[in-house]
C-alpha cells in the first residue's frame, strides 16, 4: 500500500524526506550536508555542481507548500568547514530574504561541531540537542535509552537509513527510509550527495520507505 502521507504518533511524515508537526506549523528535516560536494572539491576529489541550490530550492518549495512557520534540521546542516564558502553563505542569506517570518532552526549535530555554525545574517539560529516542541523532542542522534518508555516524541538523524527492497529476478533497490519504533522516529537524510547506510527493518517496528512522491510501508518482515 502506497501513500502520499503517512501519520505516525500525531505527525505526519512527507514522501519529500520531512515530517510535517501540525500542531506548530513545523517542517522537520534531517542531515543535509550543505557544502559536502565542494568540500569534497577542495581535497581534489571529482564531485557534482549545484547541489546546495538543488537543496535549498527542494527546501523552499517543500516550506510554501505547507505554508511552514518554522523550519528544524536535525543536525548536520554543515558537512565540513572546508565546504562553507563565501558562495554558500551567500545562497543561505538570498535564501532566507525570499522567507523572512520563517523562524529556522538547527540541532548541531557531529558535522556542526567541526564544520561551525552558520554566521548570524543567514537567518540560521543553533542549538545544541534536545529542542523541544509541543508533543516532540528533537535530537541529531540518540544511543540508548527507553524508547518505548512514555514521553515526547523523539525525532532524529544521522543515520542516513535506507532499505534495500527486493524482487523477482534478484533485483532490488535501495530507497530512503523512515525508521519507527516506540517513540522513536529516525528520517532519512534531506540532502542530496549525502549517501544511505543500510538498516535492519527487523530492529524497528516499522520502515515506510519513500520514492520522492509516495511513501510504502514494508514492515518488520523486510530485511536490509
Amino acid at each position: 500500500m502506497t501513500a502520499r502521507a503517512y501519520d505516525y504518533r500525531g505527525l505526519t511524515l512527507l514522501p519529500d524526506r520531512a515530517v510535517w508537526q501540525g500542531e506548530t506549523r513545523t517542517l522537520w528535516i534531517a542531515d543535509l550536508h550543505l557544502g559536502k560536494a565542494a568540500s569534497f572539491r577542495a581535497l581534489g576529489q571529482p564531485a557534482p555542481r549545484g547541489t546546495t541550490r538543488e537543496n535549498l530550492a527542494r527546501l523552499g518549495a517543500l516550506i510554501d507548500k505547507h505554508a511552514a512557520r518554522r523550519l528544524v534540521v536535525l543536525g548536520d546542516f554543515f558537512h565540513a568547514r572546508a565546504g562553507r564558502t563565501a558562495a554558500l553563505l551567500a545562497q543561505l542569506r538570498d535564501w532566507r530574504e525570499s522567507r523572512e517570518l520563517l523562524e529556522c532552526v538547527v540541532i548541531r549535530g557531529n558535522h556542526d561541531l567541526h564544520a561551525g555554525d552558520a554566521s548570524a545574517d543567514c537567518g540560521f539560529v543553533s542549538v545544541d540537542e534536545p529542542f523541544a516542541l509541543g508533543s516532540v523532542e528533537g535530537w541529531h542522534h540518540i544511543e540508548g535509552g527507553d524508547e518505548k518508555a512514555s514521553g515526547p516524541l523523539l525525532l532524529s538523524g544521522h543515520l542516513h537509513p535506507v532499505a534495500r527492497l527486493s524482487g523477482p529476478g534478484r533485483d532490488s533497490l535501495r530507497l530512503p527510509c523512515f525508521c519507527l519504533g516506540g517513540r522513536r522516529a529516525v528520517l532519512p537524510s534531506f540532502g542530496e550527495f549525502t549517501g544511505g547506510h543500510p538498516v535492519d527493518a527487523n530492529a524497528w517496528d516499522e520502515v515506510v520507505v519513500t520514492t520522492g512522491e509516495c511513501l510504502y510501508p514494508v514492515g518488520a518482515s523486510l530485511r536490509a
